[in-house]
């Protein structure tokens, strides 16, 4: 489980990676729990929250460049 301020500190391109990292890993995970082969089930819902925390990183960007954008213009 990571953090949301590990996140702050990666570039556009690496949260971009980590978030399809994390959502192939949850396909991974509920494919195993769907054949009853998942050991530990509280890792889907700790990968759930990282993608939670990524995309929530990524739209604070995107609402910090719309407002650097309006204040400049």
């Amino acid at each position: 489980m990571a953090k949301a301020k590990a996140f702050t500190e990666l570039s556009n391109e690496d949260l971009k990676l980590k978030l399809k990292e994390n959502r192939s890993e949850l396909f991974n995970l509920r494919f195993q729990m769907a054949t009853s082969q998942l050991d530990n089930t509280a890792r889907i819902n700790v990968v759930r929250k990282d993608i939670a925390r990524i995309l929530t990183e990524i739209r604070m960007r995107e609402i910090k460049t719309k407002q650097q954008t309006a204040a400049a213009a």
